[in-house]
């Protein structure tokens, strides 16, 4: 048997084969664009996604024929909150708008005055990158668009949808929302009924590790496999990632800097802290939840450096060692505004303390520092909901750099560990989902943690330091937030 995981991620598609024993025998990555046709907006078109989907696939099956035939079980994972509208006819509306899009930031307020106590029923705080606002802004900004929406689905259960012919998502998925009562896992009328929607114009529920429904004939034929196939519930991106790196018992963690940055704690419980932009979703298994502080900007931060000096990633990352000295800027990376903990739309990027003496290597150190610094923000989040870390995974693009993970692992002040295979964490995790849907296995078999690579402690010496220039970092928001306002 194999199984494939398919994460459709911001910047790409990627497609994982794995065997019976969630070994990886391939993986396949297409690039997406995003569009940004206005300040605040960010769009993507769903065909591009099933297009890369389709290419993805196309390639593996290339080059691992006799693996693939043997498919069983399909897992999707995804980036989270986007609003992808269909007609009655399945029809795409309009492009979708994605998790880092802004606009719909008046609307957090309206949503919030319309259902006073809808913290307590989703557990979060109303903020522009979730769905339930964007569809109150197309009610008043495109008219014709909403009194056309038949299904409201999240990216990844557009391609579902696209591989099934069913309209389905998962917990975690659809804790992103902010229609789901996440306490009780499932969607609330009252959420709902507040953007004029129904459950409807909802997918059905299923937990992420149950079978959903089965991949169409005609595909099933055309792939060239004998059997029937499941495609189980699938995830959200991070609770894939963390399903993929093990991160499945109460107490586990991982530290990721992709696109965004995330710090995510597994619960046995429900324990929502929307008052600091505190993220409480359901996780991807039955009765486990998750906490989690989100960035706009981490790895993004420095691939804008990277556009804006001419000067590769891979180049900044090396000289930003070489910046720690000569006193560098501090550096606010809310390029895209901020979620945890400020939940400011307006915020903006700042460098503060630059002369005339600093250089590239000052610029990509106070980069790397900023976003270390934001993630510690993240972690005193968690803290205010109870969650206490001892350690933990570094996956993501960003952990790539041993140099970032010593200086999240200080700024946070807990060891940050390198896992074999991070880099295909979500869709791993995606693929690890399809076997359990099987019902063959048990969590504790299929999600064990990858071998640890390498730990990165914090660093002793530059605890202090590191402990000063935080301070003014947080006392810089809060000087600049009227500024950020104007």
């Amino acid at each position: 048997m194999s199984f494939l995981g398919i994460d459709l991620g911001t910047s790409e598609v990627k497609v994982v084969l794995t065997d019976d024993d969630s070994n990886v025998v391939a993986t396949v990555g297409v690039r997406l664009r995003v569009e940004n046709p206005h300040p605040h907006w960010s769009e993507q078109s769903p065909q591009a996604w099933w297009n890369a989907t389709l290419d993805a696939i196309g390639g593996i099956r290339t080059e691992h024929a006799a693996e693939f035939a043997a498919l069983r079980g399909i897992g999707l994972s995804g980036q989270m909150h986007g609003a992808t509208l269909l007609d009655r006819s399945g029809n795409v509306l309009r492009p979708a708008i994605l998790w880092n899009d802004t606009r719909a930031y008046a609307e957090c307020v309206e949503l919030e005055a319309l259902v006073p106590d809808s913290r307590t029923i989703t557990g979060n705080l109303a903020m522009p990158g979730f769905t339930a606002p964007k569809l109150l802004w197309l009610s008043k900004y495109e008219p014709a668009v909403y009194r056309s929406v038949h299904k409201v689905l999240l990216p990844k259960d557009y391609v579902a949808w696209k591989l099934t012919g069913e309209f389905v998502s998962d917990m975690s998925d659809a804790s992103g929302t902010l229609w789901l009562d996440v306490a009780r896992r499932d969607w609330s009328d009252r959420m709902l009924s507040a953007t004029g929607l129904s459950r409807d114009n909802m997918p059905r529920l299923v937990e992420g590790s149950e079978p959903a429904a089965q991949l169409r004939d005609e595909l099933r034929r055309e792939w060239g496999v004998s059997g029937p196939v499941v495609v189980c519930g699938g995830a959200g991106d991070n609770a894939a990632s963390a399903v993929g790196i093990g991160v499945v018992n109460p107490g586990d963690a991982f530290l990721s800097l992709g696109t965004s940055g995330v710090l995510f704690a597994s619960t046995a419980r429900y324990a929502p802290n929307p008052g600091e932009a505190v993220h409480a979703f359901c996780h991807c298994l039955p009765d486990q939840w998750h906490q989690m502080s989100v960035i706009l900007s981490a790895a993004a931060s420095l691939e804008w450096l990277s556009a804006l000096l001419k000067t590769d990633v891979s180049e900044l990352v090396g000289i930003a060692p070489k910046g720690r000295d000569g006193n560098p800027p501090i550096f606010l990376p809310y390029l895209n505004g901020e979620r945890t903990p400020h939940n400011d739309a307006s915020a903006k990027g700042v460098f503060f303390g630059m002369t005339g003496s600093h250089r590239a290597e000052h610029l990509a150190y106070s980069v790397m520092e900023g976003v270390a610094f934001a993630m510690a923000d993240g972690y005193a989040a968690l803290r205010g909901a109870g969650t206490e870390l001892h350690g933990a995974s570094f996956v993501g693009g960003g952990s790539r750099s041993a140099f970032w993970g010593r200086l999240c692992a200080t700024a946070l002040g807990c060891p940050l560990h390198l896992h074999e295979g991070s880099n295909i964490g979500a869709a791993l995790g995606a693929a690890r989902l399809a076997r359990l849907a099987l019902g063959k296995d048990d969590v504790s078999a299929v999600c064990s943690m990858p071998l640890v690579l390498d730990t990165f402690e914090p660093q002793s010496d530059a605890r202090a330091s590191t402990q000063e220039r935080y301070e003014r970092y947080r006392r810089l928001y809060v000087s600049l937030k009227a500024e950020f306002q104007a």
